[in-house]
Protein backbone atom coordinates (compact mmCIF):
# COMPACT_ATOMS: atom_id res chain seq x y z
CA UNK A 1 0.00 0.00 0.00
CA UNK A 2 1.45 3.35 -1.10
CA UNK A 3 1.58 5.70 1.88
CA UNK A 4 0.05 9.16 1.43
CA UNK A 5 0.38 10.16 5.09
CA UNK A 6 2.62 13.07 4.12
CA UNK A 7 -0.42 14.66 2.45
CA UNK A 8 -2.80 14.21 5.37
CA UNK A 9 -3.97 17.82 5.10
CA UNK A 10 -4.84 17.36 1.43
CA UNK A 11 -6.53 14.04 2.16
CA UNK A 12 -8.56 15.61 4.95
CA UNK A 13 -9.69 18.54 2.80
CA UNK A 14 -10.90 16.12 0.11
CA UNK A 15 -12.69 14.04 2.74
CA UNK A 16 -14.50 17.08 4.13
CA UNK A 17 -15.81 17.87 0.63
CA UNK A 18 -16.86 14.27 -0.02
CA UNK A 19 -20.62 14.35 0.67
CA UNK A 20 -21.21 10.55 0.47
CA UNK A 21 -18.32 9.95 2.87
CA UNK A 22 -19.68 12.53 5.29
CA UNK A 23 -23.11 10.87 5.15
CA UNK A 24 -21.56 7.49 5.94
CA UNK A 25 -19.48 8.90 8.80
CA UNK A 26 -22.52 10.60 10.31
CA UNK A 27 -24.38 7.31 10.19
CA UNK A 28 -21.77 5.48 12.28
CA UNK A 29 -20.41 8.31 14.44
CA UNK A 30 -22.43 7.47 17.55
CA UNK A 31 -22.80 3.73 16.95
CA UNK A 32 -19.58 2.32 18.40
CA UNK A 33 -19.33 4.73 21.37
CA UNK A 34 -22.91 3.94 22.41
CA UNK A 35 -22.32 0.19 22.21
CA UNK A 36 -19.09 0.44 24.17
CA UNK A 37 -20.72 2.57 26.86
CA UNK A 38 -23.52 0.02 27.29
CA UNK A 39 -21.07 -2.87 27.50
CA UNK A 40 -18.88 -1.08 30.04
CA UNK A 41 -21.92 -0.18 32.16
CA UNK A 42 -22.78 -3.87 32.34
CA UNK A 43 -19.37 -4.84 33.76
CA UNK A 44 -18.74 -3.14 37.13
CA UNK A 45 -15.11 -4.32 37.23
CA UNK A 46 -14.24 -2.89 33.82
CA UNK A 47 -11.86 -0.22 35.16
CA UNK A 48 -10.08 -2.81 37.27
CA UNK A 49 -9.87 -5.03 34.18
CA UNK A 50 -8.21 -2.16 32.27
CA UNK A 51 -5.51 -2.03 34.94
CA UNK A 52 -5.06 -5.79 34.67
CA UNK A 53 -4.79 -5.58 30.88
CA UNK A 54 -2.21 -2.77 31.09
CA UNK A 55 -0.16 -4.72 33.63
CA UNK A 56 -0.26 -7.94 31.57
CA UNK A 57 1.05 -6.12 28.53
CA UNK A 58 3.69 -4.20 30.49
CA UNK A 59 4.95 -7.39 32.12
CA UNK A 60 5.07 -9.19 28.78
CA UNK A 61 6.95 -6.37 27.06
CA UNK A 62 9.46 -6.26 29.91
CA UNK A 63 10.12 -9.98 29.36
CA UNK A 64 9.33 -10.21 25.65
CA UNK A 65 12.32 -12.35 24.68
CA UNK A 66 11.46 -14.96 27.32
CA UNK A 67 7.79 -15.23 26.34
CA UNK A 68 8.50 -15.34 22.61
CA UNK A 69 11.01 -18.15 23.14
CA UNK A 70 8.55 -20.01 25.37
CA UNK A 71 5.79 -19.58 22.80
CA UNK A 72 8.05 -20.79 19.96
CA UNK A 73 9.05 -23.89 21.90
CA UNK A 74 5.40 -24.79 22.49
CA UNK A 75 4.47 -24.19 18.85
CA UNK A 76 7.22 -26.58 17.76
CA UNK A 77 6.13 -29.14 20.36
CA UNK A 78 2.62 -29.00 18.88
CA UNK A 79 3.95 -29.71 15.39
CA UNK A 80 3.85 -26.16 14.11
CA UNK A 81 6.48 -24.05 12.37
CA UNK A 82 7.73 -20.57 13.32
CA UNK A 83 9.26 -18.08 10.87
CA UNK A 84 10.94 -14.99 12.32
CA UNK A 85 10.73 -11.91 10.08
CA UNK A 86 12.77 -8.83 10.94
CA UNK A 87 11.34 -6.79 8.06
CA UNK A 88 8.23 -6.67 5.91
CA UNK A 89 10.23 -8.12 3.03
CA UNK A 90 11.30 -11.06 5.21
CA UNK A 91 7.66 -11.72 6.10
CA UNK A 92 6.50 -11.54 2.48
CA UNK A 93 9.25 -13.96 1.45
CA UNK A 94 8.32 -16.43 4.20
CA UNK A 95 4.65 -16.44 3.12
CA UNK A 96 5.51 -16.76 -0.57
CA UNK A 97 7.99 -19.57 0.05
CA UNK A 98 5.35 -21.60 1.89
CA UNK A 99 2.77 -20.99 -0.84
CA UNK A 100 5.20 -21.96 -3.60
CA UNK A 101 6.34 -25.11 -1.82
CA UNK A 102 2.79 -26.45 -1.57
CA UNK A 103 1.88 -25.31 -5.09
CA UNK A 104 -0.77 -22.86 -3.94
CA UNK A 105 -2.82 -21.09 -6.59
CA UNK A 106 -5.55 -19.63 -4.36
CA UNK A 107 -5.19 -18.25 -0.84
CA UNK A 108 -8.12 -17.32 1.38
CA UNK A 109 -7.54 -14.60 3.97
CA UNK A 110 -9.22 -13.73 7.20
CA UNK A 111 -9.17 -10.07 8.18
CA UNK A 112 -5.64 -9.06 9.19
CA UNK A 113 -4.22 -5.57 9.58
CA UNK A 114 -0.68 -6.95 9.68
CA UNK A 115 -1.26 -8.39 6.20
CA UNK A 116 -2.20 -4.88 5.07
CA UNK A 117 1.00 -3.54 6.63
CA UNK A 118 3.01 -6.19 4.77
CA UNK A 119 1.11 -5.73 1.47
CA UNK A 120 0.71 -9.51 1.27
CA UNK A 121 -2.05 -9.39 -1.37
CA UNK A 122 0.02 -7.42 -3.85
CA UNK A 123 3.02 -9.67 -3.28
CA UNK A 124 1.05 -12.86 -3.87
CA UNK A 125 -0.64 -11.48 -6.98
CA UNK A 126 2.72 -10.43 -8.40
CA UNK A 127 3.78 -14.09 -8.20
CA UNK A 128 0.65 -15.57 -9.77
CA UNK A 129 -1.21 -16.48 -6.58
CA UNK A 130 -4.77 -15.24 -6.09
CA UNK A 131 -5.63 -13.93 -2.60
CA UNK A 132 -9.32 -13.89 -1.66
CA UNK A 133 -10.50 -11.70 1.22
CA UNK A 134 -13.24 -13.47 3.18
CA UNK A 135 -14.22 -10.80 5.69
CA UNK A 136 -17.23 -9.10 4.08
CA UNK A 137 -15.84 -5.58 4.47
CA UNK A 138 -12.42 -6.57 3.13
CA UNK A 139 -14.15 -8.53 0.34
CA UNK A 140 -15.93 -5.39 -0.83
CA UNK A 141 -12.74 -3.33 -0.57
CA UNK A 142 -10.82 -5.90 -2.60
CA UNK A 143 -13.43 -5.56 -5.34
CA UNK A 144 -13.07 -1.77 -5.18
CA UNK A 145 -9.26 -1.93 -4.89
CA UNK A 146 -9.38 0.33 -1.82
CA UNK A 147 -7.51 0.23 1.52
CA UNK A 148 -9.45 -0.19 4.78
CA UNK A 149 -10.72 2.89 6.56
CA UNK A 150 -11.06 1.26 10.00
CA UNK A 151 -9.22 -1.57 11.72
CA UNK A 152 -12.31 -3.56 12.76
CA UNK A 153 -14.95 -2.26 10.33
CA UNK A 154 -12.83 -1.75 7.20
CA UNK A 155 -15.61 -0.57 4.88
CA UNK A 156 -17.45 1.66 7.33
CA UNK A 157 -16.93 4.63 5.00
CA UNK A 158 -19.15 3.08 2.31
CA UNK A 159 -22.90 3.40 1.96
CA UNK A 160 -25.21 0.44 1.26
CA UNK A 161 -25.48 1.68 -2.33
CA UNK A 162 -21.67 1.59 -2.62
CA UNK A 163 -21.66 -1.98 -1.36
CA UNK A 164 -24.31 -3.11 -3.82
CA UNK A 165 -22.66 -1.39 -6.79
CA UNK A 166 -19.33 -3.04 -6.01
CA UNK A 167 -20.95 -6.38 -5.28
CA UNK A 168 -22.53 -6.57 -8.71
CA UNK A 169 -19.11 -6.23 -10.37
CA UNK A 170 -18.28 -9.76 -9.18
CA UNK A 171 -21.74 -11.32 -8.87
CA UNK A 172 -22.63 -10.62 -12.50
CA UNK A 173 -25.40 -13.24 -12.68
CA UNK A 174 -27.64 -11.33 -10.28
CA UNK A 175 -30.94 -10.05 -11.77
CA UNK A 176 -30.93 -6.29 -12.31
CA UNK A 177 -34.12 -5.95 -10.26
CA UNK A 178 -32.66 -7.81 -7.26
CA UNK A 179 -32.69 -5.39 -4.32
CA UNK A 180 -30.39 -5.73 -1.33
CA UNK A 181 -32.41 -4.11 1.42
CA UNK A 182 -29.71 -4.58 4.04
CA UNK A 183 -26.06 -5.52 4.23
CA UNK A 184 -27.01 -8.94 5.58
CA UNK A 185 -28.60 -9.67 2.19
CA UNK A 186 -25.24 -8.95 0.57
CA UNK A 187 -23.55 -11.19 3.13
CA UNK A 188 -25.90 -14.06 2.33
CA UNK A 189 -25.14 -13.76 -1.38
CA UNK A 190 -21.39 -13.44 -0.73
CA UNK A 191 -21.35 -16.69 1.21
CA UNK A 192 -22.44 -18.59 -1.90
CA UNK A 193 -19.36 -17.49 -3.83
CA UNK A 194 -16.98 -17.56 -0.89
CA UNK A 195 -17.84 -21.15 0.07
CA UNK A 196 -16.41 -22.24 -3.27
CA UNK A 197 -13.25 -20.23 -2.54
CA UNK A 198 -12.89 -21.75 0.92
CA UNK A 199 -13.10 -25.28 -0.49
CA UNK A 200 -10.72 -24.54 -3.36
CA UNK A 201 -8.04 -22.71 -1.37
CA UNK A 202 -4.67 -24.35 -0.90
CA UNK A 203 -3.56 -21.99 1.88
CA UNK A 204 -5.44 -19.94 4.46
CA UNK A 205 -3.93 -16.81 6.03
CA UNK A 206 -5.22 -15.22 9.23
CA UNK A 207 -3.95 -12.66 11.66
CA UNK A 208 -3.78 -13.24 15.41
CA UNK A 209 -5.28 -11.16 18.18
CA UNK A 210 -3.06 -12.94 20.68
CA UNK A 211 -0.28 -15.55 20.83
CA UNK A 212 -0.28 -17.59 24.05
CA UNK A 213 3.18 -18.51 25.32
CA UNK A 214 1.89 -21.16 27.73
CA UNK A 215 0.35 -23.31 24.97
CA UNK A 216 1.86 -22.10 21.70
CA UNK A 217 -1.63 -21.15 20.52
CA UNK A 218 -2.85 -18.31 18.32
CA UNK A 219 -6.22 -16.66 18.91
CA UNK A 220 -8.49 -14.87 16.45
CA UNK A 221 -11.86 -13.22 17.01
CA UNK A 222 -14.45 -12.65 14.29
CA UNK A 223 -18.17 -12.10 13.95
CA UNK A 224 -18.65 -13.83 10.59
CA UNK A 225 -17.01 -17.22 11.04
CA UNK A 226 -14.76 -16.67 8.03
CA UNK A 227 -11.67 -16.97 10.22
CA UNK A 228 -12.57 -20.52 11.20
CA UNK A 229 -13.12 -21.60 7.59
CA UNK A 230 -9.90 -19.90 6.51
CA UNK A 231 -7.79 -21.85 8.97
CA UNK A 232 -9.50 -25.24 9.00
CA UNK A 233 -10.38 -26.02 5.35
CA UNK A 234 -7.10 -25.37 3.43
CA UNK A 235 -4.19 -27.79 3.69
CA UNK A 236 -1.95 -25.08 5.13
CA UNK A 237 -2.72 -22.41 7.72
CA UNK A 238 -0.40 -19.38 7.96
CA UNK A 239 -0.73 -17.01 10.90
CA UNK A 240 0.68 -13.49 10.58
CA UNK A 241 1.42 -11.83 13.91
CA UNK A 242 3.62 -9.03 15.20
CA UNK A 243 5.93 -9.65 18.14
CA UNK A 244 3.86 -7.74 20.71
CA UNK A 245 0.82 -10.05 20.31
CA UNK A 246 2.22 -12.61 22.76
CA UNK A 247 0.72 -12.97 26.27
CA UNK A 248 1.98 -15.33 28.96
CA UNK A 249 -0.99 -17.60 29.79
CA UNK A 250 -4.47 -18.71 28.81
CA UNK A 251 -5.84 -16.76 31.78
CA UNK A 252 -4.10 -13.61 30.54
CA UNK A 253 -5.60 -14.13 27.07
CA UNK A 254 -9.05 -14.52 28.62
CA UNK A 255 -8.69 -11.24 30.49
CA UNK A 256 -7.60 -9.49 27.30
CA UNK A 257 -10.55 -10.96 25.38
CA UNK A 258 -12.96 -9.55 27.97
CA UNK A 259 -11.50 -6.11 27.24
CA UNK A 260 -11.26 -6.50 23.47
CA UNK A 261 -14.85 -7.17 22.44
CA UNK A 262 -16.37 -4.64 24.83
CA UNK A 263 -14.00 -1.92 23.66
CA UNK A 264 -14.30 -2.77 19.97
CA UNK A 265 -17.93 -3.60 19.23
CA UNK A 266 -19.70 -3.42 22.58
CA UNK A 267 -20.11 -7.19 22.75
CA UNK A 268 -19.43 -9.29 25.84
CA UNK A 269 -17.49 -11.59 23.52
CA UNK A 270 -17.11 -11.80 19.75
CA UNK A 271 -19.33 -14.38 18.04
CA UNK A 272 -16.34 -16.55 17.14
CA UNK A 273 -13.26 -16.82 19.35
CA UNK A 274 -10.92 -19.46 17.98
CA UNK A 275 -7.77 -20.96 19.51
CA UNK A 276 -5.39 -22.76 17.14
CA UNK A 277 -2.60 -24.97 18.41
CA UNK A 278 -0.55 -26.73 15.76
CA UNK A 279 -1.66 -28.76 12.76
CA UNK A 280 -4.31 -31.48 12.60
CA UNK A 281 -3.53 -34.44 14.84
CA UNK A 282 -4.61 -38.06 14.41
CA UNK A 283 -8.25 -38.28 15.36
CA UNK A 284 -9.02 -34.58 14.67
CA UNK A 285 -12.07 -34.13 12.47
CA UNK A 286 -10.68 -31.12 10.65
CA UNK A 287 -7.78 -28.70 10.57
CA UNK A 288 -4.78 -27.97 8.36
CA UNK A 289 -2.00 -30.40 7.56
CA UNK A 290 0.56 -27.67 8.24
CA UNK A 291 0.49 -24.80 10.75
CA UNK A 292 2.93 -21.90 10.25
CA UNK A 293 3.32 -18.65 12.18
CA UNK A 294 5.22 -15.73 10.65
CA UNK A 295 6.27 -13.46 13.51
CA UNK A 296 6.92 -9.92 12.34
CA UNK A 297 9.11 -7.26 13.91
CA UNK A 298 9.21 -4.57 11.19
CA UNK A 299 10.47 -1.83 13.50
CA UNK A 300 8.67 -2.80 16.68
CA UNK A 301 11.73 -3.94 18.63
CA UNK A 302 13.09 -0.41 18.24
CA UNK A 303 10.16 0.78 20.35
CA UNK A 304 11.18 -1.40 23.30
CA UNK A 305 12.78 0.77 25.97
CA UNK A 306 11.89 3.98 24.13
CA UNK A 307 9.29 6.60 24.98
CA UNK A 308 6.98 4.83 22.48
CA UNK A 309 7.00 1.39 24.17
CA UNK A 310 3.51 1.96 25.60
CA UNK A 311 2.15 1.82 22.05
CA UNK A 312 3.02 -1.89 21.92
CA UNK A 313 0.24 -2.51 24.44
CA UNK A 314 -2.33 -1.83 21.72
CA UNK A 315 -4.81 -4.68 21.16
CA UNK A 316 -6.33 -3.18 17.98
CA UNK A 317 -9.83 -2.59 19.37
CA UNK A 318 -10.28 0.77 17.55
CA UNK A 319 -11.88 2.43 20.57
CA UNK A 320 -9.54 5.40 20.18
CA UNK A 321 -10.64 6.13 16.61
CA UNK A 322 -14.30 5.44 17.40
CA UNK A 323 -14.17 8.31 19.90
CA UNK A 324 -11.77 10.64 18.06
CA UNK A 325 -13.40 13.87 16.78
CA UNK A 326 -10.82 14.15 13.99
CA UNK A 327 -11.23 10.58 12.73
CA UNK A 328 -15.03 10.88 12.91
CA UNK A 329 -14.91 13.80 10.47
CA UNK A 330 -12.20 12.86 7.97
CA UNK A 331 -12.42 9.04 8.01
CA UNK A 332 -9.65 6.48 8.08
CA UNK A 333 -8.37 6.73 4.51
CA UNK A 334 -7.30 10.33 5.11
CA UNK A 335 -4.50 9.02 7.34
CA UNK A 336 -2.85 7.64 4.23
CA UNK A 337 -1.65 4.25 5.42
CA UNK A 338 -2.74 1.11 7.24
CA UNK A 339 -3.45 2.40 10.74
CA UNK A 340 -5.79 5.40 11.15
CA UNK A 341 -6.92 7.46 14.11
CA UNK A 342 -4.94 8.20 17.27
CA UNK A 343 -3.24 4.79 17.39
CA UNK A 344 -2.14 5.23 13.78
CA UNK A 345 -0.88 8.73 14.54
CA UNK A 346 1.57 7.14 16.99
CA UNK A 347 2.37 3.84 15.24
CA UNK A 348 2.65 5.00 11.63
CA UNK A 349 5.58 7.43 12.15
CA UNK A 350 7.49 4.59 13.80
CA UNK A 351 6.84 2.17 10.93
CA UNK A 352 7.27 4.44 7.88
CA UNK A 353 9.16 7.38 9.39
CA UNK A 354 8.20 10.70 10.92
CA UNK A 355 9.37 12.42 7.75
CA UNK A 356 6.54 10.63 5.91
CA UNK A 357 3.92 10.67 8.67
CA UNK A 358 4.74 13.78 10.68
CA UNK A 359 1.37 15.37 9.94
CA UNK A 360 -0.51 12.58 11.73
CA UNK A 361 0.54 13.39 15.34
CA UNK A 362 -0.59 16.95 14.61
CA UNK A 363 -4.05 15.74 13.55
CA UNK A 364 -5.37 15.79 17.09
CA UNK A 365 -7.35 18.14 19.30
CA UNK A 366 -5.66 16.55 22.34
CA UNK A 367 -9.08 16.24 23.96
CA UNK A 368 -7.80 13.06 25.66
CA UNK A 369 -10.82 10.93 24.80
CA UNK A 370 -8.63 8.32 23.10
CA UNK A 371 -6.65 7.71 26.28
CA UNK A 372 -9.77 7.66 28.45
CA UNK A 373 -11.35 4.81 26.45
CA UNK A 374 -8.21 2.78 25.65
CA UNK A 375 -8.68 -0.64 27.28
CA UNK A 376 -4.98 -0.87 28.15
CA UNK A 377 -4.56 2.81 29.07
CA UNK A 378 -2.08 3.86 26.39
CA UNK A 379 -1.23 7.57 26.90
CA UNK A 380 -1.85 8.42 23.24
CA UNK A 381 -1.77 12.24 23.56
CA UNK A 382 1.59 12.07 25.34
CA UNK A 383 3.01 9.81 22.63
CA UNK A 384 1.76 12.17 19.91
CA UNK A 385 3.50 15.02 21.70
CA UNK A 386 6.74 13.01 21.62
CA UNK A 387 6.40 12.72 17.84
CA UNK A 388 5.79 16.48 17.59
CA UNK A 389 9.00 17.00 19.52
CA UNK A 390 10.88 14.68 17.15
CA UNK A 391 9.41 16.51 14.17
CA UNK A 392 10.49 19.88 15.59
CA UNK A 393 13.99 18.63 16.46
CA UNK A 394 14.51 17.40 12.90
CA UNK A 395 13.24 20.65 11.36
CA UNK A 396 10.47 18.82 9.51
CA UNK A 397 7.81 21.45 10.16
CA UNK A 398 7.18 24.18 7.57
CA UNK A 399 9.44 27.18 8.02
CA UNK A 400 6.45 29.44 8.69
CA UNK A 401 5.28 27.24 11.57
CA UNK A 402 8.75 27.10 13.08
CA UNK A 403 9.18 30.87 12.76
CA UNK A 404 5.81 31.58 14.35
CA UNK A 405 6.57 29.23 17.24
CA UNK A 406 9.94 30.87 17.76
CA UNK A 407 8.35 34.34 17.85
CA UNK A 408 5.64 33.14 20.24
CA UNK A 409 8.25 31.51 22.51
CA UNK A 410 10.34 34.69 22.56
CA UNK A 411 7.33 36.78 23.56
CA UNK A 412 6.03 34.20 26.08
CA UNK A 413 9.35 34.24 27.92
CA UNK A 414 8.85 37.97 28.64
CA UNK A 415 5.75 38.17 30.86
CA UNK A 416 5.25 41.92 30.64
CA UNK A 417 5.49 41.88 26.85
CA UNK A 418 3.25 38.80 26.66
CA UNK A 419 0.52 40.44 28.78
CA UNK A 420 0.70 43.62 26.73
CA UNK A 421 0.57 41.72 23.42
CA UNK A 422 -2.37 39.49 24.37
CA UNK A 423 -4.36 42.43 25.76
CA UNK A 424 -3.69 44.48 22.63
CA UNK A 425 -4.64 41.57 20.36
CA UNK A 426 -7.88 40.94 22.27
CA UNK A 427 -8.91 44.59 22.04
CA UNK A 428 -8.06 44.71 18.33
CA UNK A 429 -10.12 41.60 17.58
CA UNK A 430 -13.03 42.93 19.64
CA UNK A 431 -12.92 46.19 17.68
CA UNK A 432 -12.79 44.42 14.29
CA UNK A 433 -15.70 42.12 15.06
CA UNK A 434 -17.91 44.30 17.19
CA UNK A 435 -20.68 44.51 14.58
CA UNK A 436 -21.13 40.74 14.03
CA UNK A 437 -19.74 39.23 17.21
CA UNK A 438 -17.38 37.01 15.22
CA UNK A 439 -14.67 37.20 12.59
CA UNK A 440 -14.65 35.26 9.33
CA UNK A 441 -11.04 36.19 8.58
CA UNK A 442 -8.08 36.95 10.83
CA UNK A 443 -4.63 37.88 9.47
CA UNK A 444 -2.09 35.09 10.01
CA UNK A 445 -4.90 32.72 11.10
CA UNK A 446 -6.43 31.83 7.75
CA UNK A 447 -6.10 28.11 8.47
CA UNK A 448 -8.48 28.52 11.38
CA UNK A 449 -11.01 30.89 9.84
CA UNK A 450 -11.16 28.95 6.55
CA UNK A 451 -13.47 26.46 8.23
CA UNK A 452 -15.02 28.39 11.11
CA UNK A 453 -15.67 31.86 12.45
CA UNK A 454 -13.63 33.17 15.37
CA UNK A 455 -15.78 34.48 18.25
CA UNK A 456 -14.86 38.00 19.30
CA UNK A 457 -13.01 38.06 22.65
CA UNK A 458 -15.05 39.43 25.54
CA UNK A 459 -13.77 41.00 28.74
CA UNK A 460 -10.21 40.92 30.01
CA UNK A 461 -7.48 38.43 29.21
CA UNK A 462 -6.94 35.43 31.48
CA UNK A 463 -3.92 37.05 33.15
CA UNK A 464 -5.89 40.20 33.92
CA UNK A 465 -8.86 38.26 35.33
CA UNK A 466 -6.56 36.05 37.41
CA UNK A 467 -4.76 39.08 38.84
CA UNK A 468 -8.08 40.67 39.81
CA UNK A 469 -9.20 37.45 41.46
CA UNK A 470 -6.00 37.27 43.47
CA UNK A 471 -6.59 40.84 44.63
CA UNK A 472 -10.18 39.98 45.53
CA UNK A 473 -11.61 42.28 42.87
CA UNK A 474 -13.32 39.62 40.70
Amino acid sequence: MLATSSDFKGNAKRALKNAPLQDSMRGTRALFPAKRAAAVAGLPEFEQLRDIGRDIKNHTLANLDFYLETWERNVLNAGGHVHWASTAEDARKAVLDICKRVGARTVTKGKSMISEELAINDHLEAHGITPVETDLGEYILQIRNEPPSHIIAPATHLSRADWEESFRKIHTDLPADRVFAERKDIMTEARTLLREKFLAADVGITGANFLIAETGSSVIVTNEGNGDLTQTLPRVHIVLASIEKVVPTLEDATNMLRLLARSATGQDMSVYTTFSTGARRPGDLDGPEEYHVVVVDNGRSAMIGSEFQDMLRCIRCAACMNHCPVYQIVGGQSYGWVYPGPMGSVLTPMLIGVDQAGQLPNASTFCGKCESVCPVKIPLPKLMRHWREREFERHLQPIAARTNLAVWAWVAQRPSLYRFATRAAAKALALLGRSKGSLSYVPLAGGWTAGRDLPVPEGDTFFARYAKQQRGEA
